[in-house]
């Protein structure tokens, strides 16, 4: 399909937008609003100031060029400084969707949503949702609440019982942190290659081996250092630093005297913390920004799941049970 179809597309659903809707950037969370939709460009005008920018349509062209050419979305992070905008606006397209959490724009045959963030027109990536079977999701909610209501910049100051329920749910978010995290990196592993680390929103990681070994039994050991013209006596032990010593004067291969296997794992290769920071204050400024109704829904969520944990975990004494 031709650029020129996808952009008067664009520009009809442009035209179509309510009056002070709001759009949010995938990666600055700055909000800014659509002021003049012309032939060959956009105004837009961010929300915090009186500044105004053209959008040009050639931009866009080259962000739409740059989704063609890629497979899976294209790496927002690769954006050209100030380009921002361009993906929010275009996001509006029905066939284009911003994926935050894969940091990628992507183009779809199916329903797509939007970075509008005007009253109803909310998008559908905003709304707060509570993944099924998700354990470490219930404890982070948790934890959160918890650093919200304790001083935490302190912990001296902590009485005994607030530290109790920090280090609880630092301890069941660690936990759980850790085996959802096996199983990302299990589905990971198929998926990446060698020296050829994937990009994400947040950081990046690749794919890399991790070699174990293991001496193979005394008696086997000690006979092939003993065929080599190694005295016995001198590995009669079979330490591994002796065992290495002899290794280097004779020329055998370290497979000779050891179980050698291979494993593969994922490991972090890069975090970007600046990043990280400008989606916490995105979150944070979400949140302080949502209706009042859903803010005290969540908090009443966050009640019941500390009653649920409280039912499960509070100490009754032999006559308390017998009462």
């Amino acid at each position: 399909m031709p650029f020129s179809v996808t952009w008067h597309t664009l520009l009809d659903e442009l035209d179509e937008l309510g009056e002070g809707a709001e759009l949010i950037m995938p990666l600055s969370h700055d909000r800014f609003h659509i002021t003049d939709v012309q032939e060959y460009r956009v105004v837009v005008q961010y929300s915090d100031s009186d500044e105004t920018r053209p959008l040009q349509r050639d931009q866009f062209e080259t962000l739409y060029q740059r989704i063609q050419d890629t497979t899976g979305g294209f790496d927002l992070s690769r954006l050209p400084p100030d380009a921002d905008p361009y993906p929010a606006v275009l996001s509006l397209h029905p066939r284009f969707e911003i994926d935050e959490d894969a940091g990628v724009i992507t183009e779809t045959d199916g329903t797509t949503a939007t970075q509008l963030v005007d009253g109803e027109q909310e998008t559908e990536s905003s709304e707060r949702t509570e993944p099924d079977g998700i354990d470490v999701y219930s404890d982070a909610l948790l934890l959160v609440d918890a650093l919200e209501r304790h001083d935490a910049t302190d912990l001296s100051q902590l009485d005994t019982p607030a530290l109790v329920n920090l280090y609880t749910l630092l301890s069941d978010v660690q936990r759980n942190a850790n085996e959802f995290r096996r199983d990302v990196a299990d589905v990971l592993l198929d998926r990446l290659h060698h020296d050829q680390p994937v990009h994400g929103q947040y950081g990046s990681v690749q794919r890399t081996a991790r070699r174990n070994r293991s001496l193979k039994d005394d008696d086997e050991v000690v006979a092939v250092l003993e065929d080599a013209g190694i005295d016995s006596e001198r590995v009669m032990s079979v330490d591994r630093e002796k065992v290495d010593e002899a290794l280097d004067v004779t020329g055998l291969p370290e497979s000779a005297v050891y179980d050698v296997d291979e494993s593969e794992y994922v490991r972090k290769a890069e975090v970007d913390e600046e990043v990280k920071e400008s989606r916490l204050q995105g979150l944070k400024d979400r949140l302080a920004a949502s209706d009042e109704a859903e803010t005290d829904e969540l908090r009443q969520e966050i009640e019941e799941l500390e009653d649920r944990i409280d039912d499960l975990t509070s100490f009754r004494t032999g006559r308390e049970m017998q009462g």
